[in-house]
């Protein structure tokens, strides 16, 4: 075998994995986002499990990119460990169909309906289409369908390119001696193992066994133990993909190792131990690209059939294998990211779903968090004073984390709706911020009114019950608009605004009036006003937020935040004015139900 011919059979490969890649990459798009949400249900029994894991992986080509998609949903919490298994059975079985397709790279003929089915005349046909999809059209789903068929094209050329590159090899004795050491089953079963875990990828190494059986020197007693070793090593990806995930997520990944060792082990045992006392006769026959696909079909779908009811044992066998670790109670309300998968990110509608929800844990955090440090104005303690501080800590994380996913999402491709949310997340992400730093302001005033032991009159704590309450209603009204993605619920938001706004202006003045007669103190003018400003501060932060909700529920976007803004406080429709009297009306001194309203949080 010249130079050339190496060169041959290495280009070959490297178009035979671009080929895959891409035909695999247009395929999930062209599915849409429907792949992860089929993923993310339909997984309470294991039957289902494996029945969705073998379409699924069937569709996308790939068991290893299912697996660690699967590997991403357990470690975020989106799914258990018994519901991951029956998935990555199925992968097993998928990944086997990429064998079958690769057969038609085999079809060949000179004349009539052999020449039509030949490998040059569909490679040639999928590849004018597809450049003609991808050039011409301007739907995506057709572009996508371009790419399918573009990277179908070039996979059927790099089989080719193997196959005529090994072809010369059937005549070589020193290649044929090779194949019969490969004869022995632990030799076989290594080569699988290091071959596959060097590509990355199970139905690679199953295309160059095709290839090599050309040569028409490959028996079955040689195929077998490689066919067994290749789902070992494709477990290669799904393991480096567990490196930095929670315990859940390690089991996951082992479950895809435990699979496939388990069918080596086990049909190594039986296959070897019956045919040494029988001589099974098809060991010398010569394996062709249709026989390598079947075994290898065979072996996957018998493998899982004696899995299948061993679920259980499986999930206590990860469990015991990984043990979770003796961790102390942390407190309540930690920051949570695990739902911000890397992985998800070739996923725009469960990144998008994901990031919704790590928002909403954002938002929940940052208004427990306010009211932790109104509290400390009643009742403070060091404690409680150093806890808001550490919380506050973790909003500024939830926004790091949240704005660099969030970027890195944007770069993806996404329809209008989509994009209008990753937008609308970018900028409430940073309101939300915003309540944690007053919620620091706040408590720096509580911290000062202990210290220096100041006592509000009491004019001036009735006022201050009176904002405090409605700053946390506003804060609860823009948290559930944004929860439930809700337009009405929204559009109260901004008439609160106002009466918070126009209380704060009020007690402002009736302050200064108090300082003037001597009612209170100098002392007392700047915790107050700071106390006051805060409450401004959150109440604008919190219309922000339920502007940027209703513009992105809004068909097309004609107004910047601030332009939706003027544009509601100028419209001013009837419903807008009740909202401001009955938040007028309620939020008055003489309201002993909202003076009384005083909730504690620890």
């Amino acid at each position: 075998m010249g130079i050339s011919n190496v060169l041959t059979l290495l280009s070959g490969v490297a178009l035979f994995l671009f080929g895959m890649s891409l035909m695999g990459d247009g395929l999930k798009n062209v599915a849409g986002n429907q792949l992860e949400t089929f993923l993310y249900k339909l997984t309470n029994t294991p039957l289902k499990g494996v029945l969705l894991g073998t379409i699924v992986t069937a569709i996308i080509q790939s068991s290893s990119a299912t697996s660690v998609m699967v590997v991403g949903f357990v470690n975020s919490g989106m799914m258990q460990v018994s519901q991951a298994i029956g998935i990555i059975m199925g992968a097993n079985i998928g990944t086997s169909i990429t064998g079958w397709i690769l057969c038609l790279s085999y079809i060949d003929g000179s004349s009539g309906i052999a020449q039509i089915l030949s490998t040059s005349t569909i490679s040639a046909l999928m590849a004018i289409i597809g450049i003609l999809f991808r050039t011409l059209s301007k739907k995506q789903s057709h572009v996508h369908v371009g790419t399918i068929m573009l990277g179908f094209a070039i996979l059927m050329f790099g089989m080719q390119s193997m196959s005529g590159a090994v072809s010369p090899l059937k005549e070589n004795e020193d290649f044929v001696n090779l194949l019969t050491m490969f004869e022995n089953p632990f030799i076989g079963i290594l080569v699988g193992i290091a071959f596959t875990a060097v590509l990355q990828s199970a139905s690679a190494s199953v295309g160059i066994l095709q290839a090599l059986s050309v040569t028409g020197t490959m028996t079955f007693a040689s195929a077998l133990p490689i066919i067994m070793g290749i789902g070992v090593g494709a477990a290669c990806p799904v393991l480096l993909s567990s490196i930095g995930t929670n315990k859940n997520g390690k089991r996951t990944a082992l479950i895809y190792l435990l699979n496939d060792l388990f069918g080596m082990v086990f049909w190594s045992i039986v296959f070897y131990s019956v045919n040494s006392f029988v001589h099974f006769e098809f060991m010398s026959d010569i394996m062709t690209p249709v026989a390598i696909a079947f075994i290898n079909t065979l072996f996957r779908t018998a493998t899982i059939l004696v899995l299948l009811p061993f679920v259980k044992f499986e999930e206590k066998l990860v469990f015991w294998l990984v043990k979770d670790e003796v961790e102390e109670e942390d407190e309540d309300d930690k920051a949570d990211f695990s739902l911000l998968e890397e992985r998800f990110l070739s996923y725009p509608a469960l990144a998008i779903r994901n990031s919704h929800q790590t928002v909403v844990n954002m938002a929940y955090l940052a208004r427990k968090n306010v009211i932790r440090a109104m509290n400390l104005m009643i009742e403070f303690s060091d404690k409680k004073y150093n806890k808001v501080n550490t919380k506050e800590d973790y909003v500024d994380k939830y926004e790091d984390k949240l704005g660099n996913y969030l970027m890195k999402l944007t770069v993806k491709e996404m329809n209008n709706v989509q994009t209008r949310k990753v937008a609308e997340y970018l900028h409430v992400i940073s309101d939300f911020e915003r309540l944690g730093d007053r919620a620091a302001d706040i408590a720096d005033v509580g911290k000062e009114l202990y210290e220096k032991k100041i006592e509000f009159s009491d004019d001036a704590k009735k006022e201050l019950c009176i904002l405090l309450a409605a700053t946390r209603e506003i804060m609860q009204l823009t948290v559930d608009a944004f929860k439930n993605d809700d337009v009405e619920l929204s559009g109260k938001v901004e008439p609160l605004h106002e009466v918070v706004d126009a209380l704060c202006e009020e007690f402002k003045l009736r302050h200064t009036i108090r300082l003037q007669n001597g009612v209170c103190e100098l002392s007392h003018g700047f915790p107050f006003n700071e106390t006051l400003n805060a409450c401004e501060r959150i109440a604008s932060q919190c219309s922000h937020v339920a502007v940027a909700v209703i513009e992105a529920n809004e068909i097309e976007t004609e107004y910047a935040a601030h332009g939706k803004l003027q544009e509601m406080r100028s419209r001013k429709d009837e419903n807008y004015k009740n909202l401001v009297k009955e938040y007028t009306d309620k939020y008055t001194v003489g309201n002993i139900e909202v003076l009384d309203d005083m909730v504690m949080v620890n």
